[in-house]
């Protein structure tokens, strides 16, 4: 088996990760979207728009070119925006090599087909559980990127190719730890970026820790709700892709999806600060899907119907939070 891993998308999370893979022995090659990144990691050896500061292994190279990204590749992994993972995904495919195992970055549920990532890959590629893994768990990029330690879960069907992928991702500062509830795994990680909004909404209007840990802790149980009524293992909500991911996205100015949820408390609005950002906030996205998700279901899920109808403008932030006080009250366990 080889050990070349393409990376497709270099923005931070994907840039960082790049960095956890070279540390752990591989060699890397990041597909940009934007040739100009793409010269600044094989020349500076620092991806300046998305991770300054930060200088990369020298087993990092990039290109514009998917085909020379992809190339002889055992390993592919997939850092796009989630919402435009299905229009990009048949221009990789063809360089794709038939073995190769497909990673997903990526935290959020198609708009309109709700479809997790997982499913989104299968569906256009036709391709078997035993070759998609998620990876996912308290992964702020800077922070993986300046290699502080840090633990996270990779998650395929096969637990042959997941202790595969563990292997591959062992690196000094990164351990990852394995399971086989991708379902779980990545609900976890599409639910917190909207509790984290919430939580950056509330931080926005200026209330303190007794807030965000309140929202933090309904939110971890609104997420158990729908993510094991769809078959998810309990556990994985309570481990690292769903209790360790919720706390450090909902806890850290290093969060977009807080800090759009900050920005919203502070009186901008969606559009103001789509404009003033390159970084995407998953959950403005991923809230709608998400709510339709648990309607279908009937799965009582309050903070994200609130987040959405935020996002949409048709609730203010200060409405958002008296409609959660207001609420009818019910045992702690429901």
């Amino acid at each position: 088996m080889g050990n070349k891993v393409a990376v497709l998308g270099a923005g931070s999370w994907g840039t960082a990760f790049s960095i956890v893979l070279a540390d752990a022995g591989n060699d890397v090659c990041v597909w940009a979207r934007r040739e100009e990144v793409a010269v600044s990691i094989n020349e500076r050896h620092e991806n300046v728009d998305y991770l300054s500061g930060i200088e990369l292994p020298r087993r990092i190279t990039a290109t514009h070119d998917a085909e020379k990204a992809l190339a002889g590749a055992d390993v592919v992994v997939l850092a796009v925006p989630s919402q435009s993972l299905r229009e990009n995904l048949p221009s990789f495919l063809p360089y794709v090599e038939s073995d190769a195992v497909l990673v997903s970055l990526m935290k959020g549920v198609e708009l309109g087909t709700l479809k997790r990532m997982s499913e989104v890959i299968a569906e256009v590629g036709d391709i078997g559980a035993h070759r998609i893994a998620v990876v996912s768990g308290p992964n702020l990029a800077r922070e993986i990127a300046r290699r502080e330690p840090a633990a996270s879960v990779v998650a395929c069907a096969d637990e042959d190719v997941a202790n595969m992928l563990q292997g591959r991702l062992h690196s000094p500062a990164f351990r990852p730890y394995t399971s086989i509830d991708v379902l779980g795994c990545e609900f976890g990680g599409a639910y917190k970026n909207v509790v984290a909004l919430c939580v950056g909404m509330a931080v926005g209007l200026g209330f303190g820790d007794n807030t965000t840990a309140s929202l933090i802790t309904r939110g971890l149980a609104e997420t158990a709700r729908l993510a094991m009524h769809l078959g998810a293992n309990p556990l994985t909500l309570m481990g690292l892709a769903g209790l360790g991911d919720l706390v450090a996205t909902c806890s850290s100015p290093l969060s977009r999806n807080r800090t759009f949820g900050e920005k919203l408390g502070q009186g901008m609005t969606v559009e103001e600060i789509y404009a003033s950002t390159r970084q995407v906030a998953e959950g403005a996205k991923s809230c709608s899907s998400l709510r339709v998700l648990a309607g279908r279901t009937g799965v009582e899920a309050p903070i994200v119907d609130a987040v959405d109808e935020v996002v949409q403008g048709r609730l203010t932030t200060s409405q958002l939070m008296e409609a959660f006080i207001s609420r009818d009250t019910k045992a702690e366990l429901s």
